[in-house]
């Protein structure tokens, strides 16, 4: 299939379709994914969270063509990003929202932001251990509390509620509400600087740019006129386009991958 040709798929819409071979077309093409609930379901626990059938295989032939860079672009830390979707070079690991790259963060964090960072997970810590399933993630600039296992769903919009209105409140921090999951980070990150970064190395004419939650809605808000942002699933967003579910999001890289090809 050349860029030339019309895709056709259930998944697209006709606006879609013409994003799609706007960026097949794009000289320079950088593609961003989200990892967890574009390409991995969401799980129980994080560390299950494995790619769907075909999604590593279709990000790693978009990031074979040429000028072609394909990034995924994930909350979690990069290490875990790595084990639990399997990719490896050339796809692009981005971690932490964006703060952590493969040469590591910018700069170290200073005795204030690690004096902060305990704090964060001393209280975190607290609540989850009032909160049967919930759990609190280490990231390197950043403490996490996950309440997808808790089966009570009072005392999930309870522990949520207690962390919004005491760490999340702390001078200093910046606060991601996503799915069953509050990130309270030391260091200020997003997708979307992440997205402009990504933007400025590969000198790429269009951007693609696929994510589910609210997370990624900084993606989509910094994205340019000829850019291409597709939210998965329901909600609000700042998306131009729409698919179904994890499945749509496979068949759509396929497909942006044989027009490309």
């Amino acid at each position: 299939m050349s860029a030339a040709d019309t895709p056709t798929s259930p998944d697209l819409t006709p606006d879609l379709a013409a994003a799609l071979r706007r960026a097949a077309n794009a000289p320079t093409l950088l593609v961003a994914c989200d990892y967890d609930g574009t390409l991995a379901p969401f799980v129980d626990d994080p560390t299950r969270a494995v790619p769907a059938p075909g999604a590593v295989e279709a990000v790693e032939r978009l990031a074979e063509l040429p000028r072609t860079t394909v990034a995924l672009l994930s909350g979690r830390n990069r290490a875990a990003l790595a084990q639990v979707s399997g990719a490896s070079a050339p796809v692009v690991l981005v971690g932490s929202h964006g703060a952590e790259w493969e040469d590591g963060f910018d700069s170290p964090l200073d005795d204030d932001e690690e004096s902060l960072l305990a704090r964060l997970h001393t209280e975190l810590g607290e609540i989850a251990s009032d909160t049967p399933g919930a759990h609190v993630e280490s990231k390197p600039t950043a403490a996490v509390l996950h309440v997808r296992p808790v089966s009570d769903p009072a005392a999930r919009a309870q522990a949520t509620a207690r962390a919004m209105a005491g760490p999340a409140a702390l001078d200093g921090v910046q606060v991601t509400e996503g799915k069953n999951v509050v990130e309270i980070a030391v260091r200020e990150a997003s997708k979307g600087a992440a997205i402009s970064r990504l933007v400025a190395q590969t000198g790429a004419e269009v951007a693609l740019f696929i994510g589910d939650d609210v997370t990624d809605e900084r993606g989509f808000a910094q994205l340019r006129a000829q850019d291409v942002g597709i939210k998965v699933g329901d909600g609000p967003t700042a998306a131009g386009h729409r698919v179904a579910d994890i499945p749509a999001v496979v068949r759509l890289l396929g497909t942006l991958a044989d027009l490309r090809g």
